[in-house]
């Protein structure tokens, strides 16, 4: 009797714990996603607020302050409202929000396909196992590559994937150094992307098939899409 008296206040203060989560949003909304694996499939995203790095290619800066407090089930009903199997949790760096851990394994919970897209600056070691995991290696060129937390990689398993963003060919060298030094391609899928305006997309695939590179090149759909839009 007692066991089942404590089990239940368990159950009661997770209840508690999940209905008091707050999180910083800075949009909702349905799209297309634009990279990654799932490129392509109809997509609610979670764009969380704050990040604590500051990519010289970066174009989500108007994510970094602002958004609006929000409880983590307010967040789940407007995800519902949008009728999709596939949620992607994104930012800024949603991981600089404590609460994005919680809300991740509600997501899962509720039925959805999550994904999270993450720097990789950050510990993803507490992300719930059936989210994917897409995580940058942030090459020189961004301004950021001192941040790059390398014990993540070891996390890493067919679930998730590595993204690069390259923008000329010294970022390309180091990119290549990175998926033999680490074994990337056998842990997951490597993405190489450019950066727009910087690295001609056609260069960037030359160099990958004359190499043999065994990732994926992407695109961001959304860009060519729509280009810099929000909400899109």
């Amino acid at each position: 009797m007692n066991e089942a008296v404590a089990t239940d206040d368990v159950g009661s203060s997770a209840d508690s714990a999940r209905a008091d989560a707050r999180l910083r949003i800075t949009e909702i909304f349905a799209s297309l996603q634009g990279e990654s694996t799932r490129v392509g499939l109809p997509t609610v995203f979670v764009r969380l607020t704050g990040c604590p790095l500051r990519c010289t290619w970066c174009d989500t800066a108007y994510a970094f302050q602002g958004g609006e407090a929000r409880t983590l089930e307010s967040v789940l009903a407007e995800v519902a409202q949008h009728g999709l199997p596939y949620v992607c949790v994104t930012g800024g760096e949603p991981l600089s929000q404590k609460n994005c851990l919680p809300l991740l394994t509600a997501l899962c919970d509720a039925g959805y396909s999550v994904s999270l897209e993450t720097s990789g600056a950050l510990d993803i070691g507490a992300v719930d196992a059936r989210v994917s995991r897409i995580m940058d290696l942030k090459a020189p060129g961004s301004g950021e590559v001192l941040k790059n937390r390398y014990a993540n990689i070891a996390l890493l398993n067919e679930r998730d994937e590595v993204k690069i963003v390259l923008a000329d060919e010294a970022d390309y060298a180091w990119a290549k150094q990175q998926i033999a030094e680490h074994d990337l391609a056998r842990r997951c899928t490597v993405l190489l992307s450019p950066v727009a305006g910087a690295l001609e997309p056609a260069t960037l695939a030359e160099w990958i098939v004359r190499d043999r590179l065994p990732v994926r090149f992407q695109l961001q759909l959304h860009k060519i899409l729509w280009n810099d839009a929000r909400g899109r």
